[in-house]
């Protein structure tokens, strides 16, 4: 990144703010980092800990849904981080046009932005949920994904997606969710049967640079994580509490579902990650292959939380909580 400009979408958002943390802890050389966000109170409180005086660093106040303001800012840009969404799914049922306008449209905008201004690499940031929606933000971050991935088709722009579940501790999570909840004396469980995959923050990180360092361009690129069960999350934050079952939420999943069955033929796997590589454009799942070490997925490969081989034990969570917990803090 010696000499690159860096633009991150949603910079402000707990995502864009560890992004921020490891870019300048660890390069150096940036000529510029541009935090782009609609919430100034989140940009004053930034600038507190990444000062504009002290770090190479510009914010700018702008929507992406304001297709003038995002193509201004992507001037010069050569390295452009999309993490700006409308990310909880209560929400989004409730209000399924506005996940559309900033999801769909404000995405597209970002495309379009970083076409017009020729910036050299773009990866944007996906969920396990756009894998057979069952919601109205699932299905904004499937047509995500299609609009990033066609994209990547047309002019010398590489576009890349990254896939990953509610990072481990993070707001709208269950970690924070349980921690809240232990006042009441009670821990509500949606189903005993539930399961999530745990991806730590720096897990996401390794994942988008990933992406950007050694992307093709037209892939989806999914971590490889263990999961957990919800009711051993609760016994690891409170071991002693009652747990109420309440039922699943509307638009939510029993487990997480990573790769669909219908992406298997064009899935390989590497040591950390799988690659979902493209149906179309200028390489495939064999050119992909010939050129790396991977290896080919079977014919009827799903990636989900709940068939999947490796599993956290309820003191491997308590260790994750004690340590995530001191992460967050310091963010």
């Amino acid at each position: 990144m010696k000499d690159k400009t860096i633009l991150i979408t949603g910079g402000t958002g707990t995502v864009g703010k560890a992004l921020v943390n490891h870019i300048l802890e660890n390069c150096p050389e940036i000529k510029k980092l541009i935090i782009y966000s609609r919430d100034e109170q989140k940009h004053y409180e930034m600038k507190q800990t990444f000062s504009p005086v002290k770090y190479p660093i510009h914010y700018i106040v702008g929507d992406i849904r304001d297709r003038d303001r995002i193509m201004m800012a992507c001037k010069n840009v050569d390295i452009l981080i999309h993490s700006a969404a409308m990310k909880h799914v209560p929400v989004s049922e409730d209000n399924p046009i506005e996940c559309a306008r900033t999801n769909i449209i404000g995405s597209q905008n970002v495309i379009d932005a970083a076409m017009v201004n020729n910036v050299h690499r773009v990866v944007a940031l996906s969920s396990d949920k756009a894998v057979s929606p069952i919601n109205s933000y699932g299905a904004s971050k499937l047509f995500l994904e299609r609009l990033f991935l066609d994209a990547n088709r047309h002019g010398d722009t590489l576009f890349s997606v990254v896939r990953y579940a509610n990072i481990f501790g993070s707001k709208g999570s269950v970690i924070p969710f349980f921690m809240k909840q232990k006042k009441q004396g009670f821990l509500p469980i949606t189903d005993p049967g539930m399961t999530r995959f745990s991806i730590t923050m720096k897990e996401g990180l390794d994942l988008i640079f990933f992406a950007i360092e050694s992307g093709w361009g037209g892939e989806v690129v999914v971590p490889i994580a263990p999961s957990y069960r919800i009711l051993d999350v609760a016994r690891a934050v409170a071991p002693d509490l009652e747990h109420r079952i309440v039922g699943i939420r509307p638009g939510e999943k029993l487990h997480e579902v990573m790769i669909g069955n219908y992406e298997s033929t064009r899935t390989v796997r590497n040591k950390n990650y799988y690659i979902v590589c493209p149906e179309g454009g200028s390489w495939d799942v064999g050119k992909y292959c010939s050129k790396n070490v991977v290896d080919s997925v079977t014919k009827d490969f799903c990636y989900d939380s709940g068939s999947n081989e490796d599993w956290m034990s309820v003191e491997e969570i308590k260790s994750l909580l004690h340590t995530q917990n001191y992460y967050f803090r310091a963010l």
